[in-house]
């Protein structure tokens, strides 16, 4: 039986209150994920030794949320990851997006957005609606993120919309992970397989060049376990030119489906986490600027240092409204985008 309960979690600068909704499975795991920006605000769970650890980077005010240039947790869209000169064609007109990452435009605004929450049986559902126009979008882009905690310390993510005009979509979760637990460590030590024979690189500017590669190679090649700490280390381009991981790795397996995608686990607290998804990629992020980010501390008062986290983020290629190569994220008139995405925690044994 899953407990929902929720509190008062501050107020933004604008006087708006902020509530943190908390879902427990009674076997130890605990989440807690706020309205504003639907962020993941913490995920507890066990250690190998039975000791819980707060897995999920964040931090401890609604101020702290509105400055963080991290995207700590949050829900993201309507376009994940970043779209080149901040454009697009779509039916032979060209939509010009808010320029919010250089001349790009990156992951759009409703990670800054307090969300009205409704509670649905197991689950803490946000709905949505994003009028025609925002940030340059067409179509009034209508739905909803559901947050549902399983029996067996899985939290699973799911996504729905429609549009009243055709438009492109492309949704997901921003949550860092570190499994060693909130201690200001980095994630060098976790070991990580993907299930992905191929990426799309990138350039000096972080923008994807329209390719799709074979991971063979590279540090991108994540079939076989390997510290996270050995890729990052790579004098490889790809690695220098994202100063770590900041990859989409375009998954096996045909989209739409939900199948397993990543596993990485901690040694040192015997955490494993298993990612699975509908979703054709995963932008895998480590966390390269954590330290740069403009509140000076996480949670509990913790300094993160780079590498402090690492995000699974399935989604969409980055780009892909401009690539006709790539899968599209175009939403027609009448048509339903739907997305899931689930992450389980479990102990090495």
């Amino acid at each position: 039986m899953i407990k929902i309960s929720k509190e008062s979690f501050g107020k933004t600068s604008d006087d708006t209150e902020v509530m943190r909704y908390t879902l427990e499975n009674g076997i130890g795991m605990r989440v807690c994920v706020i309205s504003l920006g639907c962020a993941v605000q913490s995920i507890i769970v066990p250690d190998k030794d039975g000791a819980l650890r707060d897995v999920a980077l964040g931090y401890d005010d609604a101020d702290s949320y509105e400055k963080g240039s991290c995207y700590f947790g949050a829900f993201v869209g309507r376009y994940a990851n970043r779209i080149r000169g901040a454009q697009f064609k779509l039916n032979n007109i060209i939509y010009h997006l808010e320029e919010n990452d250089g001349c790009n435009h990156l992951h759009g605004t409703f990670a800054r957005r307090v969300f009205d929450a409704v509670i649905r049986d197991d689950a803490v559902v946000f709905p949505f609606v994003s009028p025609p126009s925002e940030e340059g979008y067409p179509g009034t882009l209508k739905g909803e993120v559901l947050y549902r905690l399983t029996g067996d310390n899985a939290l699973e993510i799911e996504y729905f919309a429609t549009s009243d005009g055709d438009t492109v979509v492309n949704l997901t979760n921003h949550t860092y992970f570190n499994l060693n637990g909130h201690d200001g460590s980095d994630v060098l030590d976790h070991t990580i397989r993907l299930n992905a024979d191929r990426f799309t690189p990138i350039d000096a500017s972080h923008l994807t060049t329209g390719d799709v590669l074979s991971v063979e190679g590279t540090p991108l090649d994540l079939r076989r376990v390997k510290a996270i700490g050995a890729g990052i280390s790579s004098d490889h381009p790809q690695i220098r030119f994202a100063s770590g991981y900041d990859h989409n790795l375009v998954l096996n397996c045909a989209a739409g489906t939900l199948r397993e995608f990543a596993l990485v686990k901690s040694e040192r607290t015997g955490i494993v986490l298993t990612a699975s998804t509908t979703e054709p990629g995963v932008q895998l992020y480590t966390g390269n600027f954590i330290h740069e980010d403009a509140p000076r501390h996480g949670k509990g008062g913790i300094l993160y240092p780079r590498f402090a986290g690492f995000c699974l983020e399935a989604q969409n290629y980055p780009d892909a409204v401009n690539h006709p190569g790539f899968p599209s994220p175009v939403l027609r008139k009448g048509e339903a985008y739907h997305q899931k995405t689930v992450y389980k925690f479990s102990l090495d044994t």
